[in-house]
């Protein structure tokens, strides 16, 4: 039955201390584990309180708007949005990352449950500004800026969005083996994979990728050209491997509309595709198994401060 009460989603993730308990059953044995390594416990503690405030204070503020439903990031990929819904993340950054894969259109409230301890580039609202800030949401006035996804779509029909940023190569620590393709050069190479940046995420690992070789060749990193809706990805190469059969050319560039980069695998084994750091949660790459990659703009919004 449709109701005028706006509905509004807050997605939520588990405190590192809601982790530990997790895992080690009790608060007692988590302490025990945390402060048997020289750890200070105390700190996981204040983290979960400030973090168990903020969420009481933004539930009494979305209340006061409408409905309310609290879901937790491990739901995400069964939950089905409604039109209707409005939707915020109370967390870290990766959790708007994760977030914005499964909202579509929609803005995308990023809220900072912790400001001292969290910069929150994707988080530019604190909790306490939900009072002011939701009923422009409601009106949909509030600015918004689009965010350029990047898409690996497989020969096996899977496809994997990344907000910031794609992994392809081995999931271990040897090195991987596949055949690169980009702006009509083709190339065999050997590695520890391949990163694949959008502008969102190309202050993260691309950027330090891009450092240690600046360094290693003794001139400063080169600017960064890229910003949240840039319409183009950057692939950056990590210690790619020169031999009589892998080659050292195609170790970074664009990723267009006009060229797509196309990679395919040369491992018999634990070749893998991640996005946004979600290790556990990949796609196989095998002998075989070919993906292009393109950029998607325009694939996700998120509130922003005037």
């Amino acid at each position: 039955m449709k109701t005028d009460t706006p509905r509004f989603v807050l997605v939520t993730r588990r405190t590192r201390l809601q982790d530990l308990i997790a895992r080690f059953n009790t608060i007692a044995q988590a302490r025990f584990y945390v402060e048997h390594l020289g750890a200070d416990f105390a700190d996981y503690e204040r983290e979960h309180a400030t973090y168990e405030a903020a969420l009481r204070d933004a539930r009494a503020a979305f209340g006061e708007a409408g409905r309310l439903l609290v879901l937790d990031r491990a739901y995400l990929p069964n939950y089905v949005f409604g039109p209707e819904d409005h939707v915020a993340a109370l967390g870290q950054d990766g959790l708007v990352a994760n977030v914005l894969k499964y909202v579509g259109q929609r803005p995308l409230l990023g809220l900072n449950p912790d400001p001292e301890r969290w910069d929150g580039v994707l988080l530019p609202f604190r909790v306490d500004d939900l009072r002011r800030v939701l009923p422009r949401v409601l009106r949909q006035d509030l600015p918004s800026r689009s965010i350029t996804f990047a898409a690996a779509e497989l020969n096996t029909g899977q496809t994997l969005l990344a907000v910031n940023d794609l992994f392809i190569g081995a999931r271990t620590h040897v090195s991987a083996r596949y055949e690169i393709r980009s702006w009509g050069q083709t190339e065999r190479q050997s590695s520890s994979g391949v990163i694949v940046s959008t502008g969102l995420g190309s202050t993260g690992w691309l950027r330090s990728i891009e450092a240690g070789a600046a360094a290693l060749a003794g001139r400063p990193p080169r600017p960064n050209v890229m910003t949240w809706d840039s319409p183009f990805l950057i692939y950056s190469v990590r210690e790619p491997f020169p031999s009589r059969t892998t080659g050292t050319e195609l170790v970074s560039g664009p990723v267009t509309a006009e060229d797509t980069l196309e990679i395919t695998s040369a491992m018999a084994d634990q070749g893998v595709i991640f996005s946004d750091g979600m290790e556990a949660d990949f796609l196989a790459f095998n002998s075989g198994t070919k993906a292009v990659i393109r950029a998607r703009p325009n694939a996700g919004r998120l509130w922003v401060r005037e």
